[in-house]
């Protein structure tokens, strides 16, 4: 089969020749071959719509089908594959003979007019497809590239120019590689937005710097929507904060902001579902407001000393809020007057918090103080008296044991309660006994030493409850709970008290 394209003026050409398949042929080309190689010239005849294409070969091939345009499809099948070549003169495709030119050939009835319609229809589309190649931008010509099949051998010199296109996406491909997809950087978006005029919204980021006086509108996506905001506000009674909820979203107003209103600001969303409402899964927007004035450059208090205590088995932080995040802040001691070191890792400071004392120790106990300079003006913080506490690791870990689990009435014991800890940690003792319901008055007395057990120095805290002349009323269960910085535990023990045994009797003298 055989395909010849041409202007209409004769001149420019293209032959596009299918060889025959013999047995012993090892390699087969067909027109698909020809119109890939010459796809580009293929797509200049057709565009331009003044192009003959002349169909060649046996007559159950050809069929005659218009283009539009100046584009026509020659049935030239009647002629053979020697007539269209001679009229063209192009002898390599078949031997030259004598024929007429093929576009005066005469469109011949085929076999079967319908097969050769759609034998003619898929030729001319495999045409535009090969040829639309030359219009698609690079990039999707590489994709395209990749996946056509292994190119015959035929084809050596095309085949390494497309072995070379196929090879470039995997180099673009190795280069994005590292970038995580859009699954995996995606992050739920805030429902948290700001009001900057009407209808102009703000996403709103982590921290946000206004000025004392100006408006703070805040709004939160949601049904059921809660807020919190700093305490200064919920005390505040002038009406300077207004909360609306509507059916889709609530909104937080805030009017003539002062520097007192410094502080975090959040709202998280619930799902309702008939009268129960439960905390939605990522519906929650928060974010530090910085109300700067230049008068306040901390955050106001009502105190001008604050008690915090240094415990030693936590950080403890020192709340010196400043109302710029420019302004810098250094930590001081009162007594002797002095600068406190903050390396970071003992003492660190966070612009939202204030400092953060991380190892607490007896040396940082005292008056302290905060100072924070901005365009050449100093403030000092609210004085914070440190109190050096050792805090226990745990709650106490009482045992309980009286002197005689059995008495007889009249007869006096008393109940132990024994706790063992860290040396300096103070233990609380209290009792509970049968005699409190009559009033009954004994007594206790506390000690605590200390007592190496294990190798290692441990606090012996002890309290005694002594019970004179035990009663009937005594029976039951004495009760000891030890309590310290970090809980009570309660322990119990119990005591039975018999009746006194009498006295026997004594013989008469006769």
């Amino acid at each position: 089969m055989m395909v010849i394209m041409t202007e209409g003026n004769g001149r420019t050409h293209i032959d596009v020749c299918g060889a025959r398949v013999s047995p012993d042929q090892e390699e087969k080309i067909y027109v698909q071959h020809r119109i890939r190689e010459n796809r580009g010239l293929v797509w200049d005849l057709l565009s331009r719509g003044n192009a003959h294409i002349y169909l060649t070969g046996p007559p159950t091939l050809c069929h005659l089908l218009p283009l539009g345009g100046n584009v026509r499809v020659w049935n030239c099948c009647g002629a053979g594959n020697r007539a269209a070549a001679v009229a063209l003169g192009l002898s390599r495709c078949s031997p030259i003979s004598a024929a007429q030119f093929p576009g005066s050939c005469p469109a011949r009835p085929s076999m079967n007019s319908k097969a050769l319609a759609v034998l003619g229809c898929s030729l001319l589309l495999l045409i535009l497809a090969e040829c639309q190649e030359k219009e698609k931008p690079p990039k999707a010509t590489e994709k395209r590239v990749t996946k056509e099949p292994k190119p015959n051998k035929s084809l050596k010199a095309t085949g390494q120019k497309l072995q070379q296109a196929a090879a470039k996406p995997p180099k673009a491909k190795a280069r994005v590689k590292p970038t995580a997809p859009p699954s995996q950087v995606h992050q739920p978006a805030s429902i948290l937005t700001r009001v900057v005029a009407r209808g102009r919204f703000q996403k709103v980021p982590d921290s946000l710097m206004l000025t004392a006086g100006d408006t703070l509108e805040l709004r939160c996506r949601g049904r059921s929507v809660r807020w919190r905001f700093p305490v200064y506000l919920e005390d505040e009674d002038e009406g300077r904060l207004r909360i609306k909820h509507f059916e889709r979203h609530s909104q937080l107003l805030v009017v003539n902001s002062r520097a007192a209103d410094t502080g975090e600001y959040s709202c998280w969303s619930f799902q309702c579902r008939d009268s129960e409402c439960q905390d939605g899964e990522d519906r929650m927007g928060k974010a530090f407001i910085f109300v700067t004035d230049p008068q306040e450059l901390f955050v106001p208090t009502e105190d001008y000393y604050e008690v915090v205590q240094l415990r030693t088995n936590h950080s403890t932080l020192l709340p010196c809020q400043v109302t710029s995040p420019l302004a810098q802040v250094t930590l001081h001691r009162e007594f002797p007057p002095e600068e406190v070191a903050v390396d970071g890792l003992d003492i660190s400071y966070d612009v939202k918090r204030g400092f953060v004392i991380h190892r607490p120790r007896p040396s940082y106990a005292g008056s302290l103080f905060c100072m924070a300079s901005l365009d050449g003006m100093r403030q000092i913080s609210t004085k914070y008296m440190l109190i050096y506490i050792n805090y226990p690791s745990s709650a106490p870990k009482p045992t309980v044991g009286a002197s005689a689990a059995t008495v007889q009435a009249g007869e006096n014991f008393n109940v132990t309660c024994t706790v063992l800890g860290e040396p300096e940690v103070a233990v609380d003792f209290t009792w509970e006994y049968p005699g409190q319901q009559i009033g009954r008055p004994p007594y206790s007395r506390e000690r605590a030493d200390l007592a190496r057990r294990g190798g290692q120095v441990q606090q012996e805290s002890e309290s005694i409850l002594y019970v004179d002349e035990a009663r009937a009323i005594d029976d039951g269960l004495y009760t000891c709970s030890a309590t310290n910085l970090q809980g009570t535990t309660t322990v119990s023990t119990r005591v039975r008290v018999l009746p006194a045994t009498p006295a026997p009797r004594r013989a008469r003298a006769g």
